[in-house]
């Protein structure tokens, strides 16, 4: 019964979107000729219909024999138009509001200027005022859509990211450290082994003495990995590479047989990090040592503070018999919101914390002065360097991409990371 409710609700709401949208288009027309019109209507109405097939096959689409492009162009496609259409109908309910509101402070409050206006003068500006909000939201639309399918270019545009992490005390021997941060990997996105490879070449160009990743290793299955396998134990480093398990990594949004299959391809992903020559931190840390002086690398498994994510990590059986005291902790940890959460409040003495997991979304602007994506709305931190007091968290904004083969403004992301004394 719930399912049926589900559909209904589903289909109650596409309907009502795309009346919405249509609606948008009526009054961005205007007083277009019939004709006009009609040809207008009937190549809406057959791409949106093209578009909808599209997806009801999308699982029968054997892209498998296609070039990789046509996949990326058909989900970017998708996601572009069908954004594109959400952001239309939000427009023209933002229009009826401030009609409705003008209306009702005009009646109330202005009754008699009311009366006095030129009514023919009234509706033609809120007709015009409508028109005007109906085409740059077909505009707006029209921009997202356009970015979404350019955005295909960059999943395999890798990006450098310097942080330089102050910390209170730091002996000079350690401000040379140089450390590499990637996250997010998701194997089973990638469509290209040449481009992957032109990425990790990027990061043993800059020789980090040590190499980190954060989790998210396969979207869903280990298998996703192997044929990469040979391409990411390229990465070596003189303190060693280390990881831990993301969201992803456990099967979780994978239907599996049984209990036994999942475990078994869990188990086998721990396996592919070891033959990548990855030490794998499972609720474990190690102790460091750089020109004589020994720091502390923690990792835990996945822990996010959202209710449908695996709270796995233990930092208590992490850091167990570790001395506490050194000038420098380091924690890596997928979910950002695991360090407001117990990081911060109950682990002062680690000094950086490192997470990915949101991806920026793969869509927003990375500007300078500025940086905004969707995702804010739901991880207070999501891209960059974050400092409370005297601990800092970094978020990666992840090397591969999920769900949308693409990135618009937020690149994937490569993080050199160095330390600086205050």
């Amino acid at each position: 019964m719930s399912s049926i409710f589900g559909l209904g609700l589903t289909i109650l709401i596409f309907l009502l979107i795309e009346y919405l949208v249509f609606l948008t288009i009526q009054t961005a027309l205007g007083k277009q000729k019939r004709r006009g019109k009609s040809i207008f209507y009937s190549i809406y109405f057959t791409f949106s219909l093209f578009m909808l097939v599209i997806v009801y096959f999308f699982n029968s689409i054997p892209f498998d024999q296609f070039a990789p492009l046509w996949k990326s162009l058909a989900i970017a496609g998708l996601l572009g138009f069908f954004g594109a259409k959400i952001l239309i109908a939000l427009f023209f309910l933002i229009n009826l509001l401030l009609i409705g509101f003008q209306w009702t402070i005009d009646y109330f409050a202005h009754r008699k200027e009311r009366k006095a206006k030129n009514e023919e003068g009234v509706k033609l500006y809120e007709i015009s005022r409508s028109r005007f909000l109906s085409i740059a939201s077909i505009g707006l639309g029209a921009a997202v859509f356009g970015s979404l399918i350019q955005g295909i270019r960059n999943k395999y545009n890798y990006k450098i990211r310097k942080a330089i992490i102050p910390i209170e005390n730091l002996p000079k021997e350690l401000e040379n450290l140089k450390i590499i941060q990637i996250s997010d990997i998701h194997a089973g996105s990638f469509d290209n082994k040449d481009e992957v490879e032109k990425g990790i070449q990027m990061i043993l160009r800059r020789n980090p003495d040590l190499i980190l990743f954060t989790g998210d290793l396969v979207n869903n299955v280990a298998s996703e990995i192997e044929p990469y396998i040979d391409i990411f134990k390229k990465l070596k480093a003189p303190l060693g590479v280390y990881s831990v398990l993301g969201n992803h990594d456990y099967g979780d949004y994978y239907k599996w047989d049984s209990e036994e299959e999942k475990k078994k391809n869990l188990e086998s992903l721990i396996a592919h990090h070891k033959s990548m020559g990855w030490d794998l931190l499972n609720n474990t840390h190690r102790v460091l040592e750089y020109n004589e002086i020994k720091f502390n690398l923690i990792g835990v498994e996945n822990w996010g503070a959202k209710g449908r994510f695996p709270k796995i990590g233990d930092l208590d059986k992490a850091t167990e018999n570790m001395d506490k005291n050194r000038i420098l902790n380091i924690l890596l940890s997928h979910d950002p919101s695991h360090w407001d959460a117990q990081v911060r409040p109950n682990h002062p003495y680690i000094n950086l914390t490192l997470s990915g997991h949101t991806h920026g979304m793969q869509f927003g602007v990375r500007l300078p002065f500025m940086q905004w994506s969707p995702v804010q709305y739901m991880y207070k931190q999501w891209t960059g360097l974050y400092t409370e007091g005297k601990q800092h968290l970094y978020v990666n904004v992840g090397f591969g991409f999920l769900g949308y083969p693409g990135r618009v403004g937020i690149m994937p992301e490569i993080t050199e990371i160095s330390f600086t004394s205050k």
